[in-house]
Parts: structure tokens; sequence; C-alpha cells
């Protein structure tokens, strides 16, 4: 990186203005200092094209305006972690219960619904494999797991008075004595 007398001209002017305003806006000396510092590789950098600009200050301000801006988004990612983190809760109890519904309600499916739905939504069987497995076509398959789940979820709403969204997602539910 070779050295401007423009560069090292308008950094003599304007060095100590800068600081200033950084260490005012940084609030803290030696950051302000790493981003002061951060400005001038910038300004030598731009080497010969630092020489033709018409307001050099203007440049190293929003030069360093930019660093402050950066310096911030970066800052804004830190978490402060307590010394004594508490172990974690254990699950909430309706989750608990749901739970426990969730099973029982299956365990009340015809044996075929129970299988299908306990395959391919729970233990992860693709729903190819699982209807070569089951000698149907991929087509019947998926209508049997899709009949499967929509007699399911009207038990669950039933038994447990569960609400699903637009999108089959548990909104709220009452247990079930």
């Amino acid at each position: 990186m070779l050295s401007f007398p423009c560069i090292l001209n308008a950094w003599n002017a304007h060095e100590g203005e800068l600081r200033n305003y950084i260490r005012h806006r940084a609030g803290d000396a030696h950051l302000a200092d790493d981003l002061l510092q951060e400005v001038f590789v910038k300004a030598m950098q731009q080497g010969r094209q630092f020489c033709t600009l018409d307001n050099e200050r203007a440049w190293l301000f929003q030069v360093a305006r930019n660093a402050l801006i950066d310096q911030h988004r970066r800052g804004r990612n830190v978490i402060e972690l307590e010394d004594d983190i508490p172990n974690p809760e254990p699950a909430p109890e309706p989750l608990r219960v749901l739970s426990t519904c969730v099973a029982r309600v299956l365990s009340e499916l015809s044996p075929e619904d129970r299988d299908i739905i306990e395959q391919c939504d729970l233990e992860g069987v693709k729903q190819k494999t699982y209807a070569t497995a089951q000698g149907l076509s991929l087509a019947a398959a998926k209508s049997r797991l899709l009949r499967a789940r929509s007699r399911m979820r009207d038990r669950m709403s039933t038994a447990c008075q569960v609400q699903f969204d637009e999108s089959g997602r548990v909104e709220s539910h009452i247990p079930r004595n």
C-alpha cells in the first residue's frame, strides 16, 4: 500500500475531529481508536482515488459513520448470559396432557389407520416404502394416509377438544377425563 501525500495531509487536518466524533458516538475510547484506524486504512486503500475527491473531510466522516453503524450492528448480536444459568424447565403440563391424549386417540383408531400413521408420521417411513411393503400403489398409500390423518384429527377434536389452525397445527385443547 503506497502512501499519498494528499491522504496524509487530509488525515493530519481531520484526525482530531474524527477521533472526537467517533469517541462521542462509540462511548469507548479503545473502540473509537479501532474504528479510527479502520477509517485510515480505508482511506489508504483508496489510493489515488482519494486524491481526486472534492471533499476529503466529508468522505472521511461518511466512512467513520459507516464504521460506527457496522460496529453497532455487530454489537447488537451479542447476548450477555448470566453466570448461573438455571436448569431447563420440564415440559409444560399442557404439552404432556396433549401427548397423553394423542397416544390414547391413536390407540383407538383402526389397526390400518394406526399402522400407517405410526409408520409414516411417527417413524418416518417414506410413503413409497410403506406402499411397497403393503402391496399398495403410491397413490393408494397417500390416500389411505390422508384419510387416516383426517380421522385422527376428527377424533382429537372430539376427544380432547383440540382446535387446529388453517395449517393443521394445534391451537388449543381441553383434555378429556
